[in-house]
């Protein structure tokens, strides 16, 4: 995996070394003897290449040091200078020297990249680990959303069903008020006509002339209170005593409260629960 980004960080720092040592050479070849021009080329050269291994020395230990770095950023610095100088005192081809004066500090950013790309590197067992979270995780994600779309379309059917009942309860509560209203209006208009009205009349009493009663609409829904259904009087706190106590004394042994209450109301008595207890302590 590092040599994604080694190879293409050796390749342009030899390529930025060469081109150096080649502009050195032929630039200063000129004014001073080409041995002199060649320590100089190797010099710049050199200077790149040695605080470049010592980065990577402190790199395989996990240390850095800016000051080793400031210095091989400055040697790639002066390899472009001279490149960018030659280029502007070159003859006939400036742009194409200038073209190729970012190569060495192209080479530092390349291993500037390498270092980065080591520092976050991963085992084949963590990214293997991370993997597998994330597809767990888009696997949650997947079902929750199954899910959702699941629930609302439920949501959906039951809300269109629920709808749809209502209507047709709507619709057949509409129909039978209208057939109720038109029975009534039927029901109006025959105790209103005068003849129709005599016939019922006489078909429901006794027919005597000017005495018959007039018939009526019926009408929905008691009128009256039907006397067997009223509540009896409330028991007196003594009534309800003597109640209690002639029902508890009903039988020997005494009875308890449990039974006592059953007979009572078994009896056809009623009280509150509370008035009943109230009544068991005050005789018992």
């Amino acid at each position: 995996m590092n040599a994604k980004t080694a190879l293409p960080a050796v390749a342009m720092t030899a390529v930025s070394m060469v081109l150096t040592l080649a502009v050195v050479v032929m630039w200063l070849g000129m004014a001073v003897p080409w041995p002199v021009a060649l320590v100089v080329g190797l010099g710049i050269d050199g200077g790149w290449l040695a605080t470049l291994a010592y980065e990577r020395r402190l790199a395989a230990q996990g240390d850095h040091s800016n000051a080793v770095t400031a210095v091989g950023w400055s040697f790639g610095l002066l390899a472009a200078g001279v490149l960018v100088a030659h280029a502007l005192t070159a003859d006939g081809s400036a742009g194409a020297w200038l073209a190729v004066a970012w190569l060495p500090l192209a080479a530092k950013a390349l291993w500037l990249v390498h270092g980065m790309w080591e520092r976050t590197a991963l085992t084949p067992s963590a990214l293997g680990a991370i993997r597998g979270i994330q597809q767990e995780a888009r696997d949650e994600a997947a079902v929750a959303r199954a899910r959702l779309r699941a629930e609302a379309a439920t949501e959906e059917t039951r809300l269109t069903a629920v709808t749809q009942a209502g209507a047709r309860v709507a619709r057949v509560q509409a129909r039978t008020a209208d057939t109720l209203a038109g029975a009534w209006s039927t029901l109006e208009k025959a105790r209103a006509g005068e003849d129709t009205g005599r016939a019922l009349t006489s078909v429901t009493a006794r027919v005597t002339p000017d005495v018959a009663p007039r018939w009526e609409l019926p009408v929905w829904g008691p009128t009256e209170r039907v006397p067997a259904l009223d509540a009896g009087p409330a028991l007196t706190d003594a009534e309800l005593d003597a109640l209690v106590d002639s029902i508890r004394h009903s039988q020997t042994p005494a009875l308890s409260y449990r039974e006592m209450a059953v007979r009572f109301r078994a009896a056809g008595h009623s009280a509150s629960e509370v008035r009943l207890r109230a009544a068991w302590k005050r005789v018992a």
